[in-house]
């Protein structure tokens, strides 16, 4: 059985499109990324937090996106996610988008738990248990 993706709208907005009113393939990157924390947000944790007194956040390390069907101003479209690989410290996304049922883009998406130090490198540190835990339902 299949893990139940996490599920989230979002409305094409005119700023998001070309001149000829098609989602602009850039603006795909920010849905993306926003539905990312939509879906963090809603297991009661930021992807900007507080652990055991460090400041993690979740940096993108790869993405990608594939287009099927155009998206237009104003259509609202239907987000996915499914999580494809729960690592130590890593995280990769998948994410669909339809707009009334029809295929529009397939992307993935991989992002890295790091320690935000002032005046230091980001350092890749283990996804808090805590964390790991409530993403499990995710993972396909």
């Amino acid at each position: 059985m299949m893990a139940a993706p996490f599920r989230t709208t979002r409305l094409v907005e005119f700023h998001d499109t070309d001149m000829a009113g098609i989602m602009h393939f850039a603006s795909f990157f920010h849905y993306m990324e926003s539905a990312e924390h939509e879906l963090i947000r809603s297991t009661g944790f930021s992807v900007h937090s507080t652990f055991e007194g460090q400041t993690l956040s979740f940096p993108r390390v790869a993405v990608s996106c594939q287009f099927h069907s155009p998206a237009r101003s104003e259509e609202v479209l239907d987000i996915a996610i499914r999580i494809t690989r729960l690592g130590e410290s890593s995280v990769t996304y998948d994410f669909e988008f339809t707009h009334e049922g029809r295929a529009v883009a397939q992307g993935e998406m991989t992002s890295v738990c790091c320690r935000i130090d002032p005046n230091q490198p980001l350092a890749a540190v283990p996804i808090p248990t805590e964390v790991a835990e409530k993403l499990k339902p995710y993972v396909v």
